[in-house]
């Protein structure tokens, strides 16, 4: 023996490495056998080489690096012996994979074995070859691999079948050389060959059409005969399974049926009989009878229409859902869902057994079986079915609450057949279950009652019986004090009462009770207790008798620590005591809304009303798309930027009324001289959104010169108020309408540059109105051509002075701009002397966009507020 060769057998390691009482241990094991068997392998020691092997099969399960004994795989199989060989190809399968380019090497071994003489190696290459085939190995063995598809033991053409399987799955293109030798195999009387050729066929069917057509003309029938032998074969004990002649078999045989049969009509005619046989005459009681059944059904759903056929299969799937396994009720309701869309009759016929399946005690039946319901659900069957759901929905568990609320509601918004039935099954979800209804729910319930208007007060009756027996669902508090605050009157006296209702009688202190005992309950949130206030305020002007109580549990809230309830309580309480003309109009009921509206909002296509601070609304009619490329978006070549809209809920109503799309912009300011990104120019140019400057990050955000900032409700009062003088538009028209809209945006006249006495200055009027004219000058530093100097000269044309003088710009995304303080904020009259300010502009488009800017400008004549705006877009190119 080899002085360095291991003659540990593999038993000895095995029981080494189990011995180890640490990982350390085990690790030390490993090592010393790893050792001794590359030492083995250099010495290329052919008497321990299958010894050596079999060790490293074992280290390589235990998750040890083994790539060093590859080599010996390839060794091991180009021996001329079966037991070498057996453990060469073990390890073959086990230490590689296809990805291995020492693969390559081992094609020509396995060529020789494939045409060995000895049937056992045959099927040792064939059985490697199917587990670890390439796509290149396919290609070169594929011609032995069809030969043996023929050979004269079950067992090899079993094997090569199985193997061409892979190969097809690796090389498409080699399927047509096998639809020949597959047909053949189709009437093999030995189920193991059976079994592979159908599978065989079934995959060739479906990466070849070719093939897929050839099978269907040539062999449905032969599977048709094979599957009714098979279905009607006396008992042979090597096939039966439970009472059934080879099960695995028939589902292999349903299979590649379905597969013929999808899509071909006379494929699907001539296998009818038997399909029907076989769901007739299969026995149930047992799973593999059940199995047998589940395919058959699954062929019968699958193949060409045969309205007998498919009621069979229902009722199939009709008794499946009665058996007390999970599982086969959970396929059942599976196919069923399939099966809705080819035959819904045949599925209402077990609406009561899938009722019944939604009360199951397994949370996955219950969840599938609800699915079910509710694609079940059409408007002649709503009403009982939701019944049963809300019914069961009493005693469903916590966790089943939520996805069954939400499908009662649901199937109640979607086929309610008049509004009394929708608010009654509303309001018992909401007594019910109303803590897992989401907000959108009662939202809708609000939306469908201000629409009835003959319901109101049925409505609000109603409300105030359920809020009595259920005050702990908080949606159904919400809803309740909602409409007390809305018909409260209607309450109180009666008004609308239906023939349906039971007589009720409930005092203005009766209503109120409900409203405080829900403000002070504390399971209410914030949101609820701000709706009790407001119900609070509309009912002081409905029940004028009720004032002084009302103004009382107002009050007790002006000392909340919330700043919300402290807010509206404090506002309520003034209006109530100081503001008694102005309480009534302001108590007034809320509009109706509209329903249509309403539910475009909820499915996201219908954009909401716009509105200003002077009243200005605008809606956008249903489905209208906003144009993809903005006029003020073009005119700033905004468009070629890639970055995402605004979406800050302050300037999306400027956004809507335009109808633009701007992306977002960089914006400097003399105050932090950094840039800002992410916010819409015209947004923040006219101070949409923002909130007026509380300390120095947010006085940065103004983008002035002077720390004297305004508030943004001044400005936009200002801007509808506008107190300047005229200035002059050049606008053209693809932005004309939206310069109209905003009252004109004076622009700039087109730049006369004039040279500047050094070389790189260059002096223009960048704009000028009646009252104010703006010069700059600008310069380039040498070796940045991306960066230009810009000094602003501002100078005053009236008889004016102009004080609080501030400026303000902004650019597109491309652009960087940074502003220096200005040189003051009091500017003289008739041009006796100027303001100066430094701009200091980024172009990282240089060369390809020249610089675009608006501009505003604020200042105060007499103590009255003027603003001019403008838009500079003549630079040059060279920019």
């Amino acid at each position: 023996m080899n002085p360095f060769s291991s003659g540990t057998r593999l038993r000895d390691m095995i029981r080494a490495i189990r011995a180890s009482k640490t990982a350390a241990e085990e690790r030390a094991v490993v090592r010393k056998e790893c050792a001794a068997i590359r030492a083995s392998i250099s010495e290329n020691d052919p008497d321990y080489r299958h010894r050596n092997l079999a060790k490293l099969m074992f280290i390589h399960m235990l998750g040890y690096p083994t790539h060093f004994g590859q080599m010996e795989c390839l060794k091991l199989i180009a021996s001329p012996g079966f037991p070498e060989k057996r453990i060469g190809y073990l390890g073959l399968m086990l230490l590689l994979d296809e990805r291995q380019e020492v693969l390559m090497l081992v094609t020509n071994s396995i060529k020789q074995d494939l045409n060995h003489t000895n049937q056992y190696i045959v099927g040792l290459a064939l059985c490697a070859l199917g587990n670890i085939c390439s796509a290149e190995m396919a290609r070169d063995l594929a011609p032995e691999v069809e030969r043996l598809l023929q050979f004269r033991d079950p067992n090899i053409r079993k094997k090569a079948a199985l193997c061409s399987i892979r190969i097809i799955k690796k090389v498409p293109d080699l399927a047509e050389n096998f639809v020949n030798p597959v047909a053949a195999l189709l009437k093999e009387k030995h189920h193991g060959v059976l079994i592979t050729g159908v599978q065989l066929c079934s995959d060739l069917c479906k990466v070849s059409t070719e093939a897929l057509e050839y099978f269907r003309k040539k062999c449905t029938d032969g599977l048709v005969k094979v599957l009714k032998d098979v279905a009607n074969s006396p008992y042979a004990p090597e096939y039966d399974i439970s009472g059934i002649t080879d099960p695995f078999l028939h589902i292999r045989l349903l299979k590649v049926l379905r597969v013929l049969g999808q899509g071909d009509a006379d494929a699907s005619d001539s296998m009818n009989d038997i399909l029907a046989q076989v769901a007739t005459k299969t026995e149930s009681n047992k799973n593999a009878g059940n199995a047998i059944l589940y395919e058959c059904v699954e062929t019968i759903m699958s193949i060409e229409d045969n309205g007998g056929l498919r009621v069979l299969a229902i009722n199939i799937l009709g008794r499946f859902l009665s058996n007390r396994d999970n599982n086969i009720r959970y396929v059942a309701l599976n196919m069923l869902m399939k099966a809705i869309a080819v035959d819904s009759q045949a599925v209402q016929r077990h609406r009561a057994t899938i009722l019944e399946c939604v009360k199951d005690s397994d949370p996955s039946i219950r969840k599938r079986a609800l699915d079910l319901v509710y694609l079940l659900i059409n408007d002649s069957n709503v009403k009982p079915l939701t019944k049963e759901l809300t019914e069961h929905l009493e005693v469903s568990d916590p966790e089943f609450k939520g996805d069954l609320t939400a499908k009662i509601c649901s199937i109640v918004e979607k086929f309610s057949p008049e509004k009394i039935w929708y608010i009654d099954q509303m309001l018992k979800v909401l007594s019910e279950a109303g803590n897992y209804v989401k907000d959108e729910v009662w939202h809708a319930l609000i939306v469908v009652i201000t629409n009835a208007s003959d319901l109101h007060g049925y409505a609000v009756r109603s409300l105030y019986r359920a809020v009595q027996t259920a005050g702990e669902q908080e949606t159904l508090v919400r809803a309740a004090v909602w409409c007390i605050g809305e018909y409260g009157e209607m309450l109180v006296s009666n008004v609308g009462r239906l023939d349906i209702e039971e007589h009720l009688t409930v005092t203005e202190s009766d209503a109120l009770d409900v409203v405080e005992t829900s403000i002070k309950s504390h399971s209410c949130d914030l949101i609820t207790r701000a709706m009790c206030l407001i119900a609070l305020l509309k009912l002081s002007s409905r029940f004028p008798s009720c004032s002084q109580r009302i103004n009382d549990i107002i009050g007790q809230y002006k000392g909340s620590f919330v700043l919300e309830l402290q807010q509206r309580a404090i506002e309520f309480n003034s209006i109530i005591e100081r503001h008694q003309n102005m309480r009534s109009s302001l108590a007034e009921r809320m509009p109706v809304l509209d329903e249509a509206t309403f539910s475009g909002r909820r499915a996201g296509s219908v954009p909401a009303a716009v509105s200003t601070s002077k009243g200005v609304s605008v809606n956008l009619p249903n489905g209208a798309a906003k144009p993809s490329i903005a006029p003020v978006a073009d005119l700033l070549d905004l468009s070629l930027d890639d970055a995402p809209a605004p979406s800050s809920s302050g300037g999306e109503f400027l956004q809507d009324l335009l109808g633009v799309n701007l992306t977002p912009v960089s914006l400097q300011s003399d105050t932090n001289q950094g840039q800002r990104s992410g916010t819409d120019a015209l947004l923040d140019l006219l101070s949409i959104g923002t909130p007026p400057a509380q300390n120095s990050s947010s006085t940065a955000q103004m983008l002035s010169s002077n720390i004297d900032n305004k508030s943004p409700l001044d400005i936009l009062d200002r801007l509808s108020t506008r107190s300047a003088p005229s200035a002059q538009v050049s606008s053209t028209g693809g932005n004309s309408s939206m310069l109209d809209l905003l009252n004109g945006l004076p622009s700039s006249p087109p730049m006369s540059v004039t040279e500047g006495s050094g070389a790189g200055h260059s002096s223009v009027t960048a704009f000028e109105s009646s009252s104010l004219k703006l010069t700059f000058n600008w310069s380039k530093q040498p070796g940045n051509p991306q960066t230009t100097l810009i000094e602003g000269s501002f100078t005053n044309k009236s008889q004016d002075v102009f004080t609080d003088f501030i400026f303000q710009a902004a650019v597109p995304k491309f652009l960087q701009l940074q502003l220096d303080p200005a040189s003051g904020n009091t500017l003289p009259a008739s041009g006796n002397g100027s303001i100066t300010q430094k701009l200091r502009v980024t172009n990282s488009q240089h060369g390809k966009k020249s610089i675009v800017m608006r501009i505003r400008i604020s200042y105060k004549v007499n103590n009255k507020d003027v603003l001019e705006e403008g838009q500079i877009n003549n630079f040059p190119r060279d920019l």
